[in-house]
């Protein structure tokens, strides 16, 4: 499990009730099929491609939640965005903002979420069925990783991290070893 998963998973498990490790895999284990947001082609919950960059704009979009400023990583670099969480205080998206001042994508990050397929972050790419055709290794800060197109929705990618994978890191493993990666977020960019 590389280091960005294993971080992921605990900060999931420390902020989740509903949250518990497999004792024998490590594994994150969901015990709650709770869609706080639903993510589809079209939105984000409320956020869509005409939404502003902005905590009372975000919130609004989405009732009920608060955002925070975070430093997070994305592929290439770690920037600022901002973290929505739900009432409970779980960290459920992260918005980045583009230089139109509105949201340049954003990234679901907890199993309280949905895809536009029905993905859950935890599941594995051979639950979702993703084709290894559709993947691409990851590279700097997701090295590793693996990114895969949605089925079905263009502007929807989802990264992967493969458990005990040590490489080479410029191109995707086997597949039978690519059927157990466990899905970390799901990404969303307004369609152009």
């Amino acid at each position: 499990m590389n280091v960005f998963s294993v971080l992921f998973a605990l900060a999931v498990a420390s902020c989740s009730p509903t949250a518990d490790f497999d004792g024998t895999s490590g594994r994150l284990v969901q015990t709650s099929n709770v869609t706080l947001v639903q993510i589809t082609e079209d939105n984000v919950g409320g956020i869509t491609p005409e939404t502003r960059y902005g905590s009372k704009s975000i919130e609004s979009a989405l009732p009920g939640f608060t955002t925070e400023g975070i430093q997070t990583a994305v592929e290439n670099k770690t920037e600022w965005a901002l973290a929505a969480f739900n009432t409970d205080g779980f960290q459920v998206l992260q918005v980045f903002k583009g230089q139109n001042g509105k949201v340049r994508s954003v990234h679901g990050v907890t199993h309280h979420l949905q895809g536009p397929n029905g993905e859950r972050i935890g599941m594995t790419l051979g639950d979702i069925g993703t084709a290894k055709a559709d993947c691409r290794a990851g590279k700097n800060l997701w090295r590793g990783m693996a990114i895969c197109k949605s089925r079905g929705h263009p502007n929807v990618e989802l990264v992967y991290a493969i458990p005990g994978y040590q490489g080479p890191f410029d191109r995707l493993p086997p597949s039978k070893e690519l059927f157990d990666a466990e899905l970390q977020r799901i990404l969303w960019t307004p369609k152009s």
